[in-house]
């Protein structure tokens, strides 16, 4: 799992480093906004021009654009040549097995061991677990249509290395742009569930191994729309009660194992995990092509209305959840991100982060909060 967070006065990540917003809208004056980035940034920028549309919610007309797809780096390889055989042996047979673990194919990224993101509307900090390189990303898209009320983020999870979450994490809110502009707000759980299955299908062209988790939360017109596909998380806190707007996706969950074995495919305990064929502990996720018979990329949906007691928002991987329960999670969370004079979200990020840590979390970690005040 992996994603992309810059710290400030990091010998990694400078704010400098990170994509900044375009805003381009024929409601609000435009204005300007320089970019500076290096190459050895872990954010790639993309600024999109505006497209017309006549959809309620008024998203993607105008945004700003911050990945943390570019976390990967280039693995070079060497080819050798095979010694000459003087004596005849027996052909090698080849027996797929199914991996236990992801760590085989994950995009080694050396030295990068957490990276963090503070910006007024949100906070992510990630931190990169036992694995050889973090396989989580993230996205944000703000100021949609020149509106700070109007956002899109999101959490991936990857597995079997970060390719599936770095695809996700550039594509899913494109993706899910052309769906509800075509669609038009009131069918706004059709249009991301296809944004899901077009990213899905997408990914399985380019026949790269590995898939990911989804969270997702479109806010826009005093709406928050959630989804999911896996095991990435969604709560939020109502005057301090956490609300989880999501419901994991595992094959344990009595409905996803009926509809696995429906399908033909089994369900079984592998060392105290429940596993899907044996093999992943998640049964809805991009990617997973081996598979894709059972791992469907439809994700689940909730629409609600952000009231005046919707505090906050906490999208976050397994390896928060895994350890840390939803109450937990707000009540370290709330009072540094509510009643403060000024709310410190990336120090939430930080101690949720730390407290799976101590609980002996080994996963990739990633953690972002959102404060839904400014979305009302």
């Amino acid at each position: 799992m992996s994603c992309a967070v810059a710290v400030a006065n990091s010998p990694v990540f400078s704010p400098s480093r990170v994509s900044l917003f375009c805003k381009t809208s024929s409601s609000s004056s435009s204005g300007s906004t320089d970019v500076s980035s290096s190459s050895r940034s872990p954010f790639r920028v993309r600024v999109q021009k505006s497209s017309p549309s006549g959809l309620g919610f008024g998203f993607f007309k105008g945004e700003v654009v911050e990945s943390s797809s570019s976390l990967s780096s280039p693995i070079n390889s060497s080819s050798s040549s095979s010694a000459v055989l003087k004596r005849k042996r027996p052909m090698r047979i080849d027996i797929p097995v199914a991996p236990l673990n992801f760590t085989e194919g994950a995009v080694k990224v050396p030295g990068v061991k957490e990276v963090e993101v503070e910006r007024e509307g949100f906070s992510v900090y990630c931190k990169k677990g036992r694995r050889e390189a973090m396989e989580d990303r993230y996205s944000a898209v703000v100021d949609l249509q020149g509106d700070p009320k109007q956002a899109f983020f999101g959490v991936f999870d990857g597995h079997g290395g970060a390719k599936a979450a770095e695809f996700a994490s550039e594509n899913l809110v494109k993706n899910i742009k052309s769906e509800v502009e075509a669609r038009g707000e009131e069918y706004i759980i059709d249009a991301i569930k296809h944004g899901y299955l077009t990213t899905d299908s997408q990914f399985l062209k380019e026949d790269i191994r590995g898939g990911t988790c989804c969270v997702s939360a479109l806010l826009g017109n005093g709406n928050l729309v959630v989804s999911n596909a896996g095991d990435c998380r969604a709560v939020m806190s109502r005057g301090g009660i956490a609300e989880a707007l999501t419901s994991d996706h595992r094959p344990s969950r009595e409905d996803e194992k009926v509809r696995i074995e429906n399908l033909g495919g089994y369900v079984d305990c592998c060392r105290g995990v429940w596993r899907l064929q044996g093999s992943l502990a998640v049964s809805r996720g991009l990617g997973d092509r081996h598979l894709k018979q059972w791992v469907i990329a439809e994700p689940e949906t909730k629409v609600l209305r952000i009231e005046s007691d919707c505090e906050f928002l906490v999208l976050a991987s397994d390896g928060l959840w895994d350890k840390v329960t939803n109450q937990e999670a707000i009540d370290l969370a709330r009072p540094l991100c509510v009643n403060g004079v000024k709310p410190t979200l990336l120090t939430a990020c930080k101690r949720l982060v730390e407290l799976a840590v101590s609980r002996g979390s080994c996963d990739d970690i990633s953690v972002m909060v959102i404060p839904l005040g400014n979305f009302i």
